[in-house]
């Protein structure tokens, strides 16, 4: 009994401390849970937290907003993540517009949109805002949580990683390698990021958002989200 309640008091003293990290960085009601755990795994690695940004909302040149779930700044450049939550078998490449998700060993089929070309997209986004810091590397990082397996998924993407958890940290410290990159302004960077987190707490922002995305993503089903397992999964070639 007194093991048992040594155990319980240490794990509440971990779950704070890890709150008390992502709260450096993001609201811990801010988001969804496996965004704010790619946060943690970040400042677990030694990231500043002033330097990881969460919910973004960039404006694009047409008006609209684009969401990004995490962007980095970093020496080399900075890294745009975007986490997802499925379960089932995951079936894609980066040049198919929708990927497939089977469950329930083949009897329920959805699709969803492309995460490589989500994030390309984000990204492309990103550097339109940028015109003083024309060139500057941007990785792209899709984290796959959720008790989901790549069957057929293949991406040959430069400097595309398709990750599951755990290799996050691995990923980050495989990009922090790499040569410093050469920046214009910094300030464009880090003014663009924290004025987009700013935007994530505009209701009607976030309402536009949602409605471009409900729009480009029509006829599209919804997947089934399930809790998370801890897998391994590095995908992608990575090339400077």
């Amino acid at each position: 009994m007194f093991c048992l309640i040594i155990g319980i008091a240490y794990l509440v003293y971990i779950k704070r401390k890890e709150r008390e990290l992502i709260e450096q960085v993001t609201p811990i009601t801010r988001g969804e849970w496996s965004e704010r755990r790619v946060v943690l795994y970040l400042l677990k690695e030694g990231i500043n937290p002033k330097a990881i940004f969460h919910d973004l909302y960039i404006q694009k040149p047409n008006g609209e907003y684009t969401q990004i779930d995490i962007a980095v700044a970093t020496k080399v450049g900075l890294i745009v993540f975007e986490v997802k939550d499925y379960s089932g078998w995951i079936f894609g490449n980066e040049h198919q517009k929708y990927w497939t998700q089977l469950l329930a060993y083949g009897k329920e089929k959805y699709r969803f949109y492309n995460p490589i070309m989500q994030n390309a997209r984000h990204i492309q986004a990103v550097r339109q805002c940028l015109p003083q810091n024309p060139g500057i590397p941007i990785y792209s990082v899709i984290v796959f949580f959720g008790n989901s397996e790549f069957k057929d998924v293949t991406c040959n993407a430069d400097n595309t990683f398709l990750i599951y958890p755990r290799s996050i940290r691995q990923v980050v410290s495989e990009i922090l390698m790499q040569p410093d990159a050469n920046f214009g302004n910094k300030y464009e960077i880090m003014n663009l990021f924290t004025e987009a987190v700013q935007n994530g707490n505009d209701p009607m922002i976030v309402s536009s958002q949602i409605s471009s995305a409900a729009y480009y993503g029509r006829n599209t089903p919804q997947p089934t989200y399930t809790t998370p397992f801890n897998s391994l999964f590095h995908f992608g070639r990575f090339l400077h």
